[in-house]
């Protein structure tokens, strides 16, 4: 895995790294609140009902991995304000967005979050769609293909 903390690259090996690092509880949580503006030290600690050790942990590492950067709010304490990296942005908010469609989807409890389309500025319900004839994809509407070699058009033989 190579995370540089670096806000313009975060690089994971075939994905399987991005998901070990968003599925931990935490991380995924604190990604979350930070994406809906929860960004500072005191306030995510207050948001999850976590431990100040094990957030500065998970911080940390979110840092390392280049998915937050950490910027100092206050020049007579240590306190720091988190925000998503432009790189985090691209790979966490889909994410983000989609699990928070589902679990909103399947809730009982009737809260929903609402999304901004920027470019537009309306709001706006998230969805994948394809990039051929632009229809929604559903579980049910999508299978995979083999891979392709780089460079190639031909499928990998594995």
């Amino acid at each position: 895995m190579s995370g540089t903390g670096s806000e313009n690259h975060v690089t994971f090996d075939g994905g399987q790294e991005f998901l070990t690092a968003i599925a931990e509880r935490w991380n995924y949580q604190i990604l979350r609140e930070v994406f809906f503006g929860v960004g500072r030290f005191g306030e995510l600690k207050r948001a999850l009902g976590i431990s100040a050790n094990i957030l500065t942990a998970r911080l940390n590492n979110l840092v390392d991995l280049g998915l937050l950067t950490k910027r100092a709010y206050r020049q007579d304490k240590p306190w720091y304000e988190y925000r998503l990296t432009d790189s985090a942005r691209e790979l966490v908010v889909p994410a983000i967005a989609a699990i928070t469609r589902w679990a909103e989807e399947h809730a009982s409890d009737g809260a929903r979050h609402r999304f901004l389309h920027t470019e537009c500025d309306s709001p706006t319900v998230p969805y994948l769609a394809c990039s051929n004839c632009h229809q929604p994809v559903e579980a049910s509407t999508l299978r995979p293909l083999p891979a392709e070699q780089e460079g190639t058009g031909t499928a990998s033989t594995g």
